[in-house]
C-alpha cells in the first residue's frame, strides 16, 4: 500500500470513528406538547453545557408519544404531561428501571378568546353563550382527561357533551381559542401564557390528581448515558429555573 493510499484509509477510518462518536452523543426526547417552549430552551442550554451533544425533540400529545414508543420509535427520553400515561409505559416495560421521576407541575385553566364572553364559574358553560368548547381528546391527551375528571365532579358532563370540540394536543386547543373558533377551551396555564394577546384566563380549574409531569429514560434507548445526563439537567437548578420562566411549578408544589 502506498503512503498516499495508507493516509486515505486512515483518514476514512478516522471519519467513521468521529461520525460514530458524534452519533453516540445524540438523543431523541419525546415530550408532551405543553413542554414545547420550555424544553426547546432546556435543550439549547443542555447542548451548551455538554459540547458535542445534540438533542432532537418530538412534541405531541402524551398518548400519541407512548404509542410511538410502543411501536418501536427510537426514543431515549420520555416526558409525559400526566402520571397515567407514564404508568402505562411502565406497565408495558418501556422504561429504564429506576429512572422515572416527577420534574414539574402545572395548572388546568379555562380560557376564552380575548374578545369573548368570560364565564364567572364553570356552570356558565352550560348556557347558550358557549356553543363550542374545546379540550384535548380524553383517550390520548392528558388535558382532556383532567378536564373530564374536573367536570365530572361538578356534574356538568351531560350538559356539555354536545358542545365538545376535541383537539389532538393541548396546543391545538389553544389555537382553536386564539383563533376564535370556539367559545372557550381547557388548557394548562403555561399554554395560556403563550397567547396572552389572543386569549384570557377566565377560571383556574382544580384537579385531582394534580397536573404533574414525569420523565424517564426509555428502556430501548441507544444512548443511555446522554439520556441520563439530560434528565439530570432537567431536574437541576438551571433546568428548573427555565421551567419556572415558562410558568411551570416545582413537582412538589401545593
Amino acid at each position: 500500500m502506498t503512503s498516499t493510499r495508507r493516509w486515505r484509509v486512515v483518514a476514512a477510518l478516522a471519519t467513521l470513528v468521529l461520525s460514530g462518536a458524534l452519533h453516540a452523543q445524540e438523543i431523541v426526547v419525546s415530550a408532551a406538547a405543553s413542554l414545547t417552549n420550555a424544553f426547546q430552551a432546556i435543550g439549547q442550554a443542555f447542548e451548551k453545557t455538554h459540547p458535542g451533544t445534540k438533542v432532537t425533540f418530538n412534541f405531541a400529545a402524551s398518548g400519541a408519544l407512548l404509542a410511538q414508543i410502543q411501536q418501536g420509535a427510537p426514543v431515549d427520553v420520555f416526558a409525559s404531561a400526566d402520571e397515567d400515561t407514564m404508568n402505562r409505559a411502565a406497565q408495558a416495560r418501556l422504561l429504564m428501571d429506576g429512572t422515572r421521576v416527577d420534574f414539574a407541575q402545572n395548572t388546568l385553566v379555562l380560557i376564552v378568546p380575548a374578545q369573548g364572553a368570560e364565564p364567572q364559574k364553570l356552570q356558565d358553560l352550560a348556557t347558550p353563550a358557549y356553543r363550542r368548547i374545546a379540550t384535548g381528546t380524553p383517550a390520548s391527551v392528558p388535558v382532556g382527561r383532567y378536564t373530564m375528571e374536573a367536570l365530572n365532579q361538578t356534574g356538568l358532563s351531560a350538559a356539555l357533551a354536545p358542545k365538545w370540540i376535541y383537539g389532538e394536543s393541548v396546543r391545538q386547543v389553544l389555537n382553536y381559542v386564539a383563533r376564535g373558533e370556539v367559545d372557550a377551551g381547557f388548557v394548562y396555564r403555561t399554554d395560556a401564557l403563550i397567547e396572552r394577546d389572543k386569549t384570557r384566563i377566565a377560571l383556574t380549574v382544580p384537579t385531582t390528581p394534580a397536573v404533574r409531569y414525569p420523565i424517564a429514560q426509555v428502556a430501548a434507548s441507544r444512548n443511555a448515558t446522554v439520556g441520563k445526563d439530560f434528565v439530570a439537567f432537567v431536574r437541576s437548578a438551571p433546568g428548573q429555573q427555565i421551567l419556572a420562566d415558562f410558568g411551570f411549578s416545582p413537582p412538589g408544589a401545593p
